[in-house]
């Protein structure tokens, strides 16, 4: 985000220290020890070192495809998982374009949600010549609320007006959204599942927040390829395991599918990194046998559980603007009662204190703004203080 760049800070007059960010989409948990005991266990040893170097086939190596296949297993309960099922690849914005490469032609209709994830429209853009998005509103901005729990009925009966309107080839939702944190029921993911497949079109999750969960996750956390053939999720190691610069996601999909994504990453990476995925593999199969891995995404969750509630209650008492409560993920959105674009930088000019404008993620958040609390998960008093900061500017100057 250019905005949060330091020679902007510095343009703006502001002392880069003393900014308090709620831009970042990224998480600030350690990564496991024994993932960091992995790594040094392969570069330590010059025969393994050596095999990393090397190219693993295009969809990833097999011994890593079958541990995802058991951490799915062992986490969400995602049966007849086999590794026939995944295709790795170097993190889910590049597995995300070349889904989209796979599965749609020129012209095709893609439905997503308003709002959601800002960076699907430029990614189908890029990938999908002539692609039409249709938006399903989620968002009331008069009440701010989250339409598919406050009017489920509601919301899935326009699904199926737009979906019967513009047959759109692939629907794609995340679970939880950036940047909302809310997680689709699961009976309007039951509409959109009976819609797509009926029809022969697909149902996409992007799931890479699935393990920042604040809830009981819904039944569709758990659906297989195996069992229902139209569905893909889409994964990233970024989020749960704090890896967001050692590039590694996958695809769950149809064998069908699997193979047809093949053929486009050979064109596009070649292969996944081979040393991320010896090291996946090897802490995998320690961690659920020990039961380690449980344990370190439940006490991860606790944190930003707690980071989500320091957050609510900072701009509950500083901001007194209506915001959602997240489900799970990294974030919440807030009303600020006018144009966020031009709101953020007066905001941060006046207070050192960055948010992220809304519109971009749909219309439905032209004036709200996400705030994140993933950074700051260990430092809690700033999101306090940096709440505190925007919300006097905002009582001074009524913008």
């Amino acid at each position: 985000m250019k905005m949060a760049e330091r020679q902007n800070i510095l343009a703006m007059g502001l002392d880069p220290a003393q900014v308090i960010s709620f831009g970042g989409g990224w998480v600030n948990h350690a990564a496991p020890d024994e993932f960091q005991h992995a790594y040094q266990s392969i570069v330590s040893d010059p025969d393994l070192f050596h095999k990393s170097g090397g190219y693993t086939a295009t969809l990833g190596d097999m011994e890593c495809r079958e541990q995802i296949a058991r951490f799915e297993a062992h986490l969400f309960g995602v049966p007849r998982l086999g590794p026939e099922h995944i295709a790795i690849g170097m993190g889910s914005t590049q597995l995300t374009h070349d889904l989209f490469r796979t599965l749609l032609d020129p012209g095709d209709t893609v439905l997503l949600l308003d709002p959601t994830y800002a960076n699907y429209e430029g990614q189908l853009a890029f990938a999908v010549p002539g692609v039409k998005i249709v938006r399903l509103r989620v968002l009331d901005p008069e009440t701010w609320s989250y339409l598919p729990e406050t009017d489920p009925a509601g919301v899935a009966r326009e699904f199926a007006r737009l979906f019967d309107a513009h047959r759109p080839r692939l629907v794609l939702f995340g679970a939880p959204d950036n940047p909302t944190s809310q997680v689709v029921p699961q009976a309007l993911a039951d509409v959109m599942l009976a819609k797509t497949a009926d029809s022969g079109a697909w149902l996409a999750i992007d799931f890479a927040y699935k393990c920042q969960y604040f809830q009981t996750p819904p039944a569709y956390y758990a659906w297989s390829p195996a069992d229902r053939p139209n569905v893909v999720g889409i994964h990233s190691n970024s989020k749960w395991a704090r890896s967001l610069g050692r590039r590694l996601g996958w695809i769950e999909a149809a064998a069908p599918v699997v193979d047809a994504l093949e053929r486009v990453q050979q064109c596009s990476i070649l292969c996944p990194d081979t040393l991320s995925q010896m090291t996946m593999a090897r802490y995998l199969q320690g961690a659920i046998a020990s039961g380690s891995l449980r344990t370190y995404v439940d006490a991860a969750n606790a944190l930003y559980k707690n980071a989500a509630r320091v957050t609510l209650d900072a701009v509950d008492r500083h901001l007194g603007r209506p915001r959602l409560t997240p489900f799970g993920g990294l974030y919440t959105v807030v009303d600020i009662g006018t144009n966020a674009d031009a709101f953020v930088p007066k905001a941060l000019k006046a207070t050192g204190v960055l948010v992220v404008p809304g519109g971009g993620f749909g219309p439905s958040l032209t004036n709200g703004v996400r705030i994140s609390f993933g950074p700051l998960v260990h430092d809690t008093a700033k999101i306090d203080e940096g709440l505190a900061r925007l919300g006097a500017w905002m009582r001074s100057t009524n913008p």
